[in-house]
C-alpha cells in the first residue's frame, strides 16, 4: 500500500515535470500559430496562468487581426477565473472600448461591471468600489437596455442600495451614541433623501425626533424653544406617516415634554 502511493507521487511529480517542460518550451518557442493554440488548449483545461503567459506574449504580435481581438477577450478572462478582479475588470473594460463592434462587446461590458461589484466590500468599509459597481451596472443597463443581463444587474444593484443604506444607517446611529445629534439629524435626512425608498423610513424619522429632542435638552437657553419646535415638527411627521408606529409611546412622551417647554417659556 505505502509502494502504491509512493508511487501515485512519484508519478504526479514526472507529469508535472513533464508539463512545466512543455510549457517552458512554449514560451521559448517562435512558432505563434503553436504558442496560440496551446494557450486556447490551457484555458479550456483552466490553466489560467499558464495560457496568460502565452496570450501576453502574443498580444502585440496579432495585434489588430482576429486573434488579436480574441487574446484579449481571453486575457480578460484569465484574470478573473484566478480572482484577480481588479485587473479583470481593467481588461474587460478595454476590450469593450477598443472592440466596441465585436460580438463580445455586451459581455466585456457586463463583465467590467460584474468586476467592479465582486469588489464592494461589507457594509462596515468604505463603499467607494460599491459606488463604481453601481454606476457601471446603470450604465450598462442604459447601453444594453433589452440585454438578457438586465434583470441581473437590477438585482445586483438592489444589493448594493441595500448595502450603502445599512452603511449609512449605522453612521447615523453612531452619531447619535456619540451624542453629535446635529450631525445624526443631518445624517437620517440624507439617507431618506438618497433612499426614500428605504426599510429604515419608520426608524429613521424615529431617531430624528429623538435627536432633535435631546438635541434641545442640550442646548443653551435661547435656542431650546427652536429645537424643541423642530422635535414636534419630526414627531408630526412620524405620526402622519406611520400612525400605528411602534415608536408611539416614546415620540409622544417627548411631543408633550416638547409642546409643554414651549408653551411655559
Amino acid at each position: 500500500m505505502v509502494k502504491k502511493q509512493w508511487f501515485v507521487v512519484y508519478l504526479i511529480g514526472i507529469l508535472m515535470f513533464v508539463g512545466c517542460s512543455q510549457h517552458g518550451k512554449l514560451l521559448k518557442s517562435s512558432d505563434n500559430d503553436l504558442k496560440y493554440e496551446a494557450a486556447i488548449a490551457y484555458f479550456n483545461d483552466k490553466s489560467y496562468f499558464r495560457s496568460l503567459q502565452l496570450f501576453e506574449q502574443l498580444a502585440s504580435i496579432y495585434k489588430g487581426t482576429v486573434r488579436g481581438e480574441k487574446i484579449n477577450f481571453y486575457t480578460a478572462y484569465c484574470y478573473y477565473e484566478q480572482n484577480d478582479y481588479i485587473l479583470a475588470n481593467y481588461y474587460f473594460a478595454r476590450f469593450a472600448k477598443s472592440f466596441p463592434t465585436s460580438s463580445n462587446a455586451e459581455e466585456a461590458t457586463y463583465m467590467a461591471a460584474y468586476c467592479t461589484y465582486l469588489q464592494s466590500p461589507r457594509y462596515s468599509l468604505d463603499q467607494t468600489p460599491t459606488y463604481e459597481a453601481i454606476e457601471e451596472m446603470q450604465a450598462f443597463i442604459n447601453r444594453y437596455p433589452n440585454s438578457e443581463k438586465v434583470a441581473e444587474c437590477n438585482e445586483n444593484i438592489d444589493k448594493m442600495r441595500e448595502k450603502l443604506q445599512k452603511k449609512a444607517y449605522e453612521v447615523a446611529m453612531l452619531y447619535l451614541k456619540m451624542e453629535d445629534y446635529e450631525a445624526a439629524v443631518f445624517s437620517f435626512n440624507n439617507l431618506l433623501s438618497n433612499f426614500p425608498d428605504t426599510e429604515y423610513y419608520e426608524e429613521c424619522l424615529f431617531h430624528i425626533t429623538e435627536s432633535y429632542y435631546l438635541y434641545a435638552i442640550k442646548s443653551i437657553k435661547h435656542k431650546k424653544k427652536e429645537r424643541f419646535q423642530e422635535a414636534i415638527d419630526a414627531y408630526n411627521l412620524l405620526i402622519v406617516s406611520y400612525p400605528e408606529s411602534d415608536y408611539r409611546d416614546k415620540v409622544e412622551e417627548m411631543n408633550f415634554a416638547a409642546i409643554e417647554y414651549i408653551t411655559n417659556n
